[in-house]
């Protein structure tokens, strides 16, 4: 699932959350992704700038649904997980075995077994919001360039992981 279609599926809340998360910590993304919206929608980003929060964030995250915002979308979901989850993610790593500062490799192996996904899997659903989960699978699923067949495989048929 690429990141704007995760847009697409999240919960509002969840992806306002997203949104307000990089505007609170990193204003060249923020700023970066105003401007893109602005070039999608065909408005001047003053347009933007000059909505209060409430009136921007509708305009903004159904621009982020869009397919050409797939690298903006990207941006915005890492530095999310990686900001604000930092944890749920090494939570994760440390489960598969596989070591990481505060949720980030250097490379990832090739495969995972089955048995570390599904007990890495569980951890993270007995810990944290299931559609938070859900979102960070996928997306780690999408980021992955190792691309593990078994974790698509849990993503497609495991309902809780669903997102939406």
């Amino acid at each position: 699932m690429f990141s704007y279609e995760l847009f697409k599926s999240m919960s509002p809340e969840l992806a306002a959350d997203v949104l307000e998360f990089a505007h609170d910590n990193d204003k060249k993304l923020y700023r970066a992704t105003l401007e893109a919206v602005a070039s999608v929608k065909k408005l001047r980003t003053v347009f933007l700038e000059r909505q209060s929060p409430s009136d921007r964030a509708p305009i903004m995250l159904t621009a982020l649904k869009r397919p050409e915002m797939t690298m903006i979308a990207d941006n915005l979901i890492r530095h999310w997980l990686l900001g604000k989850h930092g944890a749920m993610l090494s939570d994760f790593l440390n489960a598969l075995g596989i070591s990481n500062n505060k949720g980030v490799v250097e490379q990832l192996p090739g495969s995972v077994g089955d048995a570390p996904l599904r007990t890495g899997i569980d951890t993270l659903l007995a810990k944290y919001p299931t559609q938070i989960v859900a979102v960070y699978l996928h997306a780690f699923n999408q980021f992955n360039q190792a691309g593990w067949a078994n974790l698509d495989g849990v993503l497609k048929q495991d309902v809780r992981l669903m997102v939406g």
